[in-house]
């Protein structure tokens, strides 16, 4: 039978002692609570369709007998009454039910002062969905419900996947907690987990608890076991600690906290091996030592601060630079080279952006990452920008960028150390019409250097660099109606942007952060085709794009859009960094790009860039995408990248960049319940494998479990690694099913999945002011 949720009564409650059709009305002492508010401190009415009391106040009552005091509610067909007690009692069948439990059973009895008592009970938590049985129950004033030997379960009627048994479970229905002792967790009718103690919500907030554990096996680590547990601090504070054993390694002690308050949020969390069994490392003296610690932190910080300050910070660091390739979930966490380490102290108003930053990085990939290519420290960095405007039709734009930083070395390098400024101010105007517009633009760039330590082949300690930047940017936008009733929109859009930029000889420059990134449309109209201030490419060019969309003219949606450009060179670029090669021809390459959603299950995305001069290509990148539904979708890919040889600098060794893949990957839902995922990445190069994993999920009303294989590359030698491993999930109790899903979205792109049963470790903070 189900319950309606009862109106809140007010303190006193008027029942007239005699009713229609015979009914009857009794009003139990104290008549009146004035000011209360909690149940117990309400008074208890009753009232039934016929009563029958003495003259010492006690009595039988019969037919629909309503009792109530506050929010709580019994009804029954017939009870003793004693009105001097304010009690009742029946042998035959009776329901109890408040804002979070209700409960019936097949005899009780229930006063002000003693609370209620109920044989063969059966109860519901309504806020959880939840049902059990117990043999005995207790209900305390203070709104308690002591239950004995009691089955517990989160499925629906009929269903007992899952079932926990205890001799003893209380249910707070003021603080909403439910504890037990003495408890098992069954399983499709198997034992899987006994607990001394367990404590469990009974309503949707978070709650203090374990989680259900995670069982995983890989080749270097042996079989995993992990037992979670959740600490509920506060509404805007949490703690998960997680350990995890392992059979070859020793016992991991991970954790993470979380925090958020009305102007900070963030989040901290670590992983400590005291004494890892598999992993040695030779000594200085050429001896194998075995058995160090292994750790890992992570923090992130984000202070909003008055007056449009802003605070931010981020920090990893690893106790060894063999980490991730033990404790990594794939190739991509073994490729993991520097692990960067920052906080930013911003400001951002409508006209201004100033950031003062001190960052540096742990580098992890010692063995390949040459000296040079290790990342400076920049300690500190400051930037301030700015950005006006005057105007309407005719936009006047003008402002400057600044940044000045000083970059140091944390090893021994034969490299350059010092201050480098760099200051540009610069000023556009903005004509726009129907269809055009029209932006030419000024900017001075000066760079300033003071060296303490001077690289291989400098000798100036203050070098500097003045030039001027002129550049004019241009587009056109036609459009026409398309499709038999006009319901599409194409588009052409041209794009010109010419630049001049003087040569200025800048070998005497160091290279802290600079280097040539991929061409793309959006590099092929910048100002610079170096990122970063440490080189300024000359320049005498014009750039070509255009693009056409296809649209939908009621809302805009894109079906289609085509991007093509190249920069055609007046004059050659002389301005290189050390190693590069110069550019061939009087044009770059010409890249492309290609966006396709026409279709509502169907999408595509093609990206090339095709060096014309040798007639191959340097860059191609094509996704296809089959995504019916968030959890059923199929991604085929397709990574290239022509392979060539580096030349070392000072001294350094030279080595191999570029890839070849093919990427298959997919979750689908078959036979109803059951869901499919799966992910293949090979190298036809090398003709390897460099990740598969596979595996399925079933998914019940009341709990989901995931089983999956998966063998990835894990080191930089090529040596694979394989992973199995098991999580169960069960609706209302606990769960891991949060970190698969992380898991697979982040694996599987495009992939959203369906809601979990239940899960208390990602439930969102709450701000507390």
């Amino acid at each position: 039978m189900a319950w309606a949720d009862e109106p809140t009564c007010p303190t006193e409650r008027l029942v007239v002692g005699s009713a229609p059709q015979g009914a009857a009305a009794v009003r139990a002492a104290p008549q009146s609570t004035p000011g209360a508010t909690r149940s117990e401190d309400q008074p208890v009415e009753v009232s039934s369709d016929r009563a029958s009391i003495g003259a010492d106040g006690r009595g039988t009552l019969s037919g629909h007998v309503d009792v109530r005091q506050g929010d709580r509610h019994i009804q029954a067909n017939q009870i003793e009454y004693d009105h001097d007690l304010g009690s009742i009692e029946t042998k035959e069948h009776i329901d109890y039910q408040d804002p979070l439990v209700h409960v019936t059973g097949s005899a009780g009895k229930y006063s002000a002062a003693a609370g209620g008592e109920f044989t063969s009970a059966n109860f519901d938590l309504k806020q959880r969905g939840a049902r059990g049985t117990a043999q005995e129950m207790r209900l305390t004033p203070k709104g308690v419900l002591d239950l004995r030997n009691v089955t517990f379960t989160n499925c629906p009627v009929g269903d007992n996947s899952w079932e926990l048994r205890a001799s003893d479970i209380s249910l707070d229905t003021n603080s909403k907690i439910g504890t037990g002792r003495g408890a098992k967790i069954d399983f499709m009718g198997v034992p899987v987990m006994y607990l001394p103690w367990i404590s469990f919500p009974l309503s949707n907030e978070r709650k203090s608890g374990f989680l259900f554990p995670s069982i995983g096996n890989t080749s270097s680590g042996g079989l995993q076991l992990s037992v979670p547990y959740y600490f509920n601090l506060a509404p805007n504070y949490d703690f998960t600690f997680e350990p995890t054993a392992y059979t070859r390694r020793g016992i991991d002690l991970g954790g993470d906290v979380r925090f958020l308050t009305a102007s900070q949020h963030g989040e901290v969390d670590w992983n400590f091996l005291p004494r890892d069994s598999n992993f040695c490392t030779t000594n200085a003296l050429g001896e194998e030592d075995c058995g160090q610690s292994r750790s890992r932190v992570r923090l992130f910080d984000v202070w909003e601060m008055p007056y449009d300050f802003r605070m931010t910070a981020h920090a990893e660091n690893v106790s060894d630079t063999h980490y991730f390739e033990d404790f990594s979930q794939g190739p991509e966490g073994a490729s993991t080279a520097f692990l960067d380490r920052s906080v930013i102290f911003s400001y951002r108003d409508e006209h201004w952006r100033a950031d003062a930053q001190a960052q540096q990085y742990q580098t992890i990939d010692i063995q390949n990452v040459q000296l040079y290519q290790r990342p400076y420290a920049r300690v500190p960095r400051v930037v301030i920008d700015s950005d006006w405007s005057y105007g309407e039709n005719i936009v006047a734009r003008y402002g400057f960028d600044s940044e000045v930083v000083n970059f140091r070395r944390e090893i021994e390098a034969p490299d350059s150390e010092g201050w480098r400024m760099d200051l540009m101010p610069r000023a556009t105007l903005d004509v726009t019409g129907a269809g055009y517009y029209l932006r030419p633009g000024l900017a001075w760039r000066l760079t300033q250097y003071e060296l303490d330590n001077l690289g291989p082949g400098l000798t100036n300690r203050s070098p500097s660099r003045t030039l001027p930047v002129a550049s004019f940017d241009t587009g056109l936008v036609f459009e026409r109606n398309s499709g038999s009733r006009d319901q599409r929109k194409l588009t052409l859009e041209p794009r010109l942007l010419y630049l001049y930029v003087p040569y200025r000889n800048q070998d005497q420059l160091p290279v802290f952060d600079t280097a040539l990134p991929d061409l793309n449309p959006i590099q092929l109209f910048r100002l610079n085709r170096y990122v970063g201030a440490d080189r300024v490419s000359d320049a005498n060019q014009l750039s070509v794009g255009v693009t056409s969309r296809l649209l939908d003219a009621g809302n805009g949606r894109q079906f289609l859009a085509v991007t093509l450009g190249q920069t055609y060179y007046f004059q050659t670029p002389r301005v290189l960094l050390p190693g590069e090669a110069p550019p061939s021809g009087n044009t770059s390459n010409l890249v492309g790009q290609l966006s396709l959603t026409a279709y509502d299950d169907w999408s595509a995305e093609l990206a090339a860039e095709w060096d014309p001069h040798n007639e191959r290509s340097e860059r191609t990148t094509v996704n296809l995408q089959y995504k019916p539904a968030p959890d059923k979708v199929i991604n085929l890919g397709y990574r290239y990248e022509r392979f060539q040889f580096v030349e070392g600098q000072f001294g350094q060794p030279g080595y191999e960049q570029g890839f070849d893949q093919v990427e298959v990957s997919g979750t689908w839902p078959v036979k109803g319940r059951v869901n499919l995922f799966a992910r293949e990445v090979v190298s036809l190069r090398d003709d390897t494998e460099l990740e598969r994993f596979f595996g399925f999920e079933y998914r019940a009303c009341c709990w989901r479990m995931r089983l999956g294989a998966r063998r990835f590359v894990s080191n930089h030698d090529g040596s694979q690694d394989t992973g199995i491993w098991l999580q169960l999930e069960l609706a209302g109790l606990a769960g891991v099913g949060s970190a698969s899903d992380a898991f697979l979205t982040e694996e599987i792109r495009g992939y959203l999945p369906a809601e979990a049963p239940s899960s208390r470790i990602q439930a969102p903070l709450k701000n507390v002011y």
